[in-house]
């Protein structure tokens, strides 16, 4: 005779705010695979729907701003969230929506301002940069910006980590409380993928090997939303970080080919 249901303690609850990525790699496919991956509870919004694969992206169909903020409050109000990701958001109106949703939220933000594919689609609008620096960036518990993206929003240009510390100035300028700038793609460290996380005043350099592996779809948003789950489980900033770092650099010399293109990143390498 089995005794009374003892309900059992819910995992820690992540959200993320993206686009979809048909082929599975990126997007909100890759950030609820990493959730899981971390033991959290992902739950999502979609902001877009792609037609993409291995090639690149193919379609582009942006959802209405009433349609993101009917999902987030449908999650948000009933279910809660203890960490919010953001990734695509292609116009000015979806970043504000975003923003304003994010302001009303007591959860730490994790903020990635995708702006390309990894296969140089265009991803947001250039009238949207000015939502993203002066209402989604001030909103950021972390903001995310690879080298790229830096400079689509800042106008520094990266090559030496010098030039990594002026990136991280500038982005700082716009009100994230911390910046990591992702320099997995400078040239000056051909053997290594080196980010830069800092407030301002705590500087911390995450380096780690980097592989030979070209099916490398996914990262940014992996590490945005392995960064979320750190942080929707308790984790320090610096602490949630530094384990994403570590889980994207496994996932990273796990990819694997897909289709005639770029394969995706391995968010199940630990399980293989």
């Amino acid at each position: 005779m089995s005794g009374p249901h003892i309900p059992r303690a819910h995992p820690p609850l992540c959200l993320t705010v993206a686009g979809s990525d048909s082929g599975g790699g990126a997007g909100i496919q890759a950030d609820l695979k990493t959730m899981l991956a971390l033991g959290v509870h992902g739950m999502s919004v979609v902001t877009a729907v792609t037609a993409q694969n291995s090639l690149g992206v193919k379609g582009v169909w942006e959802l209405p701003a009433e349609a993101v903020k009917g999902q987030y409050r449908a999650v948000v109000d009933d279910i809660g969230v203890q960490a919010v990701k953001t990734g695509m958001l292609s116009s000015a109106a979806l970043v504000e929506t975003v923003a304003e949703l994010l302001a009303a939220t007591a959860a730490p933000a994790v903020v990635d301002p995708v702006g390309v594919s990894k296969h140089g689609d265009a991803l947001l609008a250039a009238t949207a940069l000015d939502a993203v620096r002066g209402e989604l960036l001030p909103r950021a518990t972390v903001a995310t910006p690879n080298l790229d993206e830096v400079t689509q929003l800042t106008g520094v240009v990266v090559e030496t980590e010098d030039d990594m510390r002026r990136a991280a100035d500038a982005v700082l300028a716009y009100g994230p409380a911390w910046a990591l700038i992702k320099g997995g793609h400078l040239a000056a460290h051909g053997d290594e993928a080196v980010d830069l996380l800092t407030d301002g005043t705590d500087e911390r350099w995450l380096r780690a090997p980097r592989h030979d592996n070209r099916h490398t779809h996914g990262t940014g948003c992996t590490l945005a939303s392995a960064i979320a789950a750190g942080l929707a489980k308790g984790r320090t900033v610096p602490e949630a970080v530094t384990e994403a770092k570590e889980y994207v650099t496994g996932a990273i010399a796990a990819g694997f080919a897909l289709g005639a293109g770029i394969g995706p990143v391995d968010h199940a390498w630990r399980w293989r």
